[in-house]
């Protein structure tokens, strides 16, 4: 058996069976990881998610901010944006499935045995692993209730930018959620700017990526994320950032967990344009931007 993490597919469902296909995929033994943002601006959400559906228990998805969009619009709350390409999955005949499905997928997963946690975009400075995922949980528990859209009410917004233990109700559901599915950069306390989405040496003065902060609490952890289609393919400082641009007209790529590392990648066709779809996109006070 082998164990593959696979960075943002976006709906690039072509592109994945390719990726597969590449690594030698085995069907019925191997499992795959996903960082999140499996659907939205590429052309088949809805068949990439049968697809990793189908996979049952052999399948590891967090939920990324398009996905969590997706769950949003489903139930008729945030807003369209021009570049969504989630219409194939909400007049599916199995729409209901595809959500019910996708809507219990964890924000954070952590493999002791294989030694790998997985999450959509970082980790705050000051969370070590054990509050990661009693945050996640919380959250978690939260989305999970077919009832309780009216997270999707408060869901999105950039504040409040910090983390704070005494946060509460829907703040506190907005600070986990925004850290796990949209964090970039944040200063040497901990502070999120979720407004720049460049590489590293483009943002603003006193912003680091969330992984340079030094003496973060969790750089002990071998951490693997998508979300930063700008950062590309990116090892070091004990993360690994599997975004490599699929949807942009860069690669999608894997990397092998179990046993040494090794990476694969395939081209994929530009299916978006930056002045058509911004750089990533995140969940902002409008919706996606």
């Amino acid at each position: 058996m082998a164990v593959y993490a696979i960075g943002d597919v976006q709906g690039c469902a072509d592109a994945l069976h390719a990726l597969l296909a590449q690594v030698g995929f085995a069907t019925q033994t191997d499992e795959l990881w996903f960082t999140g943002d499996l659907v939205n601006r590429g052309p088949a959400s809805a068949e990439v998610l049968r697809f990793v559906m189908g996979l049952g228990d052999r399948a590891h998805v967090v939920l990324g901010n398009h996905d969590l969009h997706l769950l949003a619009l489903a139930a008729g709350k945030g807003e369209k944006h021009p570049a969504d390409t989630l219409q194939d999955v909400l007049h599916a005949p199995d729409c209901a499935q595809l959500l019910a499905w996708l809507r219990s997928r964890p924000l954070l997963h952590h493999d002791a045995d294989l030694g790998y946690t997985m999450v959509h975009a970082g980790l705050l400075p000051s969370w070590d692993l054990a509050v990661a995922q009693r945050l996640a949980r919380e959250a978690e528990a939260v989305i999970r209730r077919s009832e309780e859209n009216a997270l999707f009410d408060h869901m999105y917004g950039n504040h409040p930018d910090h983390w704070e233990e005494s946060l509460h109700g829907w703040a506190r559901l907005r600070v986990v959620i925004n850290a796990l599915t949209r964090l970039r950069y944040c200063d040497g306390a901990g502070k999120m700017d979720l407004r720049p989405k460049g590489a590293p040496g483009t943002q603003p003065e006193g912003l680091v990526p969330w992984f340079e902060v030094g003496d973060r609490a969790s750089r002990e952890l071998r951490i693997l994320f998508g979300h930063w289609s700008t950062l590309g393919l990116w090892q070091g400082r004990g993360v690994i950032g599997l975004d490599s641009g699929c949807l942009w007209g860069g690669k999608l790529s894997a990397m092998r967990l179990d046993g040494p590392t090794t990476f694969y990648s395939v081209a994929c066709p530009r299916y978006r344009s930056f002045a058509q779809g911004g750089n990533g996109g995140g969940l902002d006070r409008k919706g996606l931007a």
